[in-house]
């Protein structure tokens, strides 16, 4: 079996699966080290997807930023989930642990989120994204025309390219977040709220989330007029 037959044919519980079985101190270390071997190429493959985008991303504002003479980027912020959140999240889904599964069902193991000042460089800068040949798009939500019901705002797009690896080349998903300022703003703080109460927030807050959330819309929809009334006046 080569190493990517491995590879595709792991089990995610193979390594608590080694905590309970009884083997001889060498054997359990070798099957260990395979495990480890193997979940650590599943996840680098995720790696190189990060990079191949940032380095996409960076390419597009650049440009942009010379031929327009401004930036419609403000921030770009980039994450892998651990082994730990991975599995967490197989086994919270009900996904079938098999890595060919996994990278079918699991679209978020990695991720870029991309921060704009103006709600109308969220769709230009996704435009610039998603037109790149070598990116297939697999998945768009548009939760800035559609927020969800607690005021979330933001437009998700999972986006699919290959990964040129040694002896093969791999498709992998990563999940882009494009908002504003105001909405990756107003996200952080309902996410470190959530984290601290975990799923049962106190009612008021979560009302005052709610109604922030359509402040910060609010914001976003002044400042877009602002600068029509800019453009206009120049």
């Amino acid at each position: 079996m080569t190493s990517s037959e491995a590879s595709e044919s792991l089990d995610l519980g193979v390594l608590r699966q080694l905590a309970g079985t009884p083997h001889g101190p060498v054997e359990f270390r070798r099957r260990l080290r395979e495990a480890q071997q193997q979940m650590s190429g599943f996840l680098m493959e995720y790696k190189f997807a990060l990079d191949e985008i940032e380095t996409k991303i960076s390419i597009l504002r650049e440009e942009f930023e010379l031929a327009h003479e401004y930036s419609p980027i403000e921030h770009v912020k980039s994450r892998l989930k651990t082994l730990e959140s991975l599995v967490a999240k197989v086994d919270r889904t009900g996904c079938p642990r098999d890595l060919p599964t996994i990278r079918e069902r699991i679209r978020d193991i990695a991720g870029i989120r991309v921060s704009c000042v103006f709600v109308e460089d969220t769709y230009r800068f996704a435009r610039m994204l998603t037109q790149q040949q070598d990116l297939t798009v697999l998945e768009t939500k548009d939760y800035i025309a559609e927020p969800k019901p607690n005021g979330y705002r933001s437009l998700h797009l999972i986006l699919q390219l290959p990964v040129f690896l040694s002896d093969r080349t791999v498709h992998v998903p990563v999940e882009v977040q494009i908002r504003t300022i105001a909405m990756d703003f107003w996200a952080s703080v309902e996410h470190q709220i959530y984290y601290k109460y975990g799923m049962h927030v106190p009612e008021h807050l979560s009302d005052k989330l709610t109604e922030v959330a359509g402040t910060a819309a609010d914001l976003d929809a002044q400042m877009g007029r602002l600068r029509e009334e800019i453009r206009s006046l120049s």
